[in-house]
């Protein structure tokens, strides 16, 4: 018998899995439940409207979805190798990138910023944390802080942008 002095690490009660499969799987077809909420339909982009908006928008969109397909694959891929450092320090520039651009982005709230961007800020303080925590081979800091952000300020924000009204909604529904 193995003796260890680490302690455990914490899950989610099981009650909580259904909820999270029914989640993941709804979340690809978010948009088209959107969609079909408020009448709209699902058509190939209108990349006209892309053409209008401006250029540090523009950015921020190539940033995040960079950032979306990156971190996609580091979820996917085993972790620690050359391929993942690499990806890794990409993943973080486009996180940058997003949250840097998003301070020249207003409209929701006006000219004024808005709660998204509280976001923004955390995601600037939280990188370096999980950069450092890494680096101090606390693994385990690292994976929650590197996963909070991308689950959190990635998809669920993401999600956001696909609300009635919003630029990808038009691009994709309007």
């Amino acid at each position: 018998m193995k003796l260890t002095t680490e302690t455990p690490a914490r899950r989610l009660p099981m009650q909580w899995l259904p909820l999270l499969i029914l989640a993941a799987a709804l979340l690809p077809f978010s948009g088209y439940i959107l969609a079909a909420a408020s009448g709209a339909s699902l058509h190939p982009p209108r990349w006209e409207l892309w053409a209008r908006i401006s250029p540090t928008l523009q950015l921020h969109i190539a940033a995040a979805l960079s950032a979306l397909v990156i971190g996609s694959v580091l979820m996917l891929r085993p972790k620690g190798r050359a391929v993942h450092k690499v990806l890794g320090w990409t993943w973080v520039a486009a996180m940058v990138v997003t949250a840097v651009s998003s301070f020249f982005l207003t409209g929701l709230n006006g000219d004024a910023f808005s709660l998204i961007h509280i976001l923004s800020g955390w995601t600037l303080v939280a990188l370096p944390m999980g950069v450092y925590a890494i680096r101090r081979r606390n693994v385990e800091r690292h994976r929650r802080t590197m996963s909070g952000m991308f689950y959190g300020g990635l998809l669920f924000a993401g999600a956001f942008t696909f609300l009635p009204g919003r630029f990808m909604f038009e691009m994709f529904f309007g």
